[in-house]
């Protein structure tokens, strides 16, 4: 009876080792459809979430919403149409350095000169112009000139003043011819010649008692004889 109860209770141990095997299987297979159930449920409550979010509209509304749409982008102006502002052009400044070259007139001066007759003029030192370098930096805006300013003058020949001599020579008034005395014999002229009983050229042949030192222009008569040649000139020799 012993041995019938042990032999029982190894074939109760070994029926509820087989139950607990089963039970665990279950089990598993039972969490597997729990997971499959919840994710078909997941994916169907998605799949109706979009479908709701979606719009829906019948057939007569298409053409409407379509007819909206294109007078909606006809009012609008087109990325064509509309006006861009075009961005300002930065100007372009730059400067450069221009020399120029400019005459300088010479001055005129005048001096007395006691040589010359009075209102005559002589130019005794010729006038020459000078010459000057200006130097400007100019400023250009975009290639147009805009300001000019000088930063440089240098004489590079300087002017020679022109010198006129001005007369101021007067020459003396020629000898007055001497008055006739009662002295002088009116006979003649340019020289006197003495009044006297007898008149001879001096340094001659005659022995006076008067004598004619010169040249006695004869503008009466001879009556001394003293123009032997008979030219008009008394004394002549």
């Amino acid at each position: 009876m012993f041995a019938f109860e042990r032999k029982n209770n190894g074939g109760l141990v070994a029926e509820r080792r087989a139950s607990g095997l089963h039970s665990s299987r279950m089990r598993r297979s039972f969490i597997r459809f729990l997971l499959l159930c919840v994710a078909m449920f997941t994916i169907s409550v998605i799949a109706v979430g979009c479908a709701t979010s979606a719009p829906r509209s019948s057939s007569a509304e298409v053409p409407e919403k379509e007819a909206a749409r294109f007078a909606q982008t006809d009012a609008q102006p087109t990325a064509a149409a509309r006006v861009t502002p075009t961005a300002t052009p930065t100007p372009v400044i730059t400067q450069r350095q221009e020399t120029v070259t400019e005459a300088i007139a010479f001055e005129q001066t005048s001096v007395e000169d006691g040589n010359l007759p009075r209102g005559e003029t002589v130019v005794s030192v010729v006038g020459q112009a000078g010459e000057r370098a200006l130097t400007y930096t100019v400023t250009l805006v975009d290639g147009v000139e805009t300001a000019r300013e000088l930063t440089s003058d240098v004489v590079a020949v300087a002017p020679v003043a022109e010198v006129v001599s001005v007369g101021v020579y007067d020459p003396p008034p020629p000898p007055a011819p001497p008055a006739p005395t009662a002295e002088c014999d009116p006979n003649y002229a340019d020289a006197c010649v003495p009044i006297a009983s007898d008149v001879d050229c001096a340094g001659g042949s005659g022995n006076g008692p008067a004598y004619l030192d010169g040249v006695a222009r004869v503008v009466g008569s001879d009556i001394y004889g003293l123009d032997r040649d008979g030219d008009g000139l008394a004394c002549e020799r």
